[in-house]
Order: structure tokens, then C-alpha cells, then sequence
């Protein structure tokens, strides 16, 4: 469950616009979601070889290229059904506790 959401949440951060890898950490973290860049990775790989996102190399100042990640438009129609989703999932665990 905790990789569908992760999913979820790094598709949502990167719908706002094209990011790092840590970027993408520090907004994960920023939000309260704890995660390490070995179990990053290898989401993005995944998410990649899904047709969800592509990256592109840039040139630094401060070191190597760096791969950034943006989401693609199949990426985009995916993130609309998990949105769907998790509204779907909210409002059937609200109903729950307030039976």
C-alpha cells in the first residue's frame, strides 16, 4: 500500500512541474512523507518504464548533470484515476469510522 501511495505522491509533486530526485525528497519530506533515495529510485525507474514519466540530463555548476524528471501526458491520465482513487478510498474509510 505504502508503494501505491508513494507512486501516487511522487506522480502529484511532479504534475507541478519537472524536479530532481531531490527535489523531489525535500518535497516529500517537506509534506511529512519520509522516504530514502534507494526506495526513490528505483519508483522512478518504474514509473519510467511505465510510460508515466521521462527525464532529460542538465548541465550543473555544481558538479555532474543532473536527471530531471517530469511526467508525461499517459502519466497525467494516470494520476487523474488515482486521484479518483483515493478519493474513493477516503470516502469509504470516513464512512467506516463513522458508522
Amino acid at each position: 500500500m505504502r508503494k501505491g501511495i508513494l507512486e501516487y505522491c511522487i506522480l502529484s509533486v511532479l504534475s507541478d512541474g519537472d524536479a530532481y530526485a531531490s527535489d523531489i525528497l525535500d518535497k516529500l519530506k517537506g509534506a511529512r512523507m519520509i522516504v530514502m533515495e534507494g526506495t526513490l529510485y528505483p519508483l522512478l525507474t518504474r514509473q519510467k518504464n511505465a510510460g508515466w514519466l521521462s527525464y532529460r540530463w542538465e548541465e550543473s555548476t555544481q558538479g555532474p548533470p543532473r536527471k530531471y524528471y517530469s511526467i508525461t501526458e499517459e502519466g497525467r491520465r494516470f494520476l487523474v484515476d488515482l486521484d479518483a482513487s483515493w478519493q474513493e478510498l477516503v470516502d469509504t474509510v470516513n464512512k467506516l469510522r463513522h458508522c
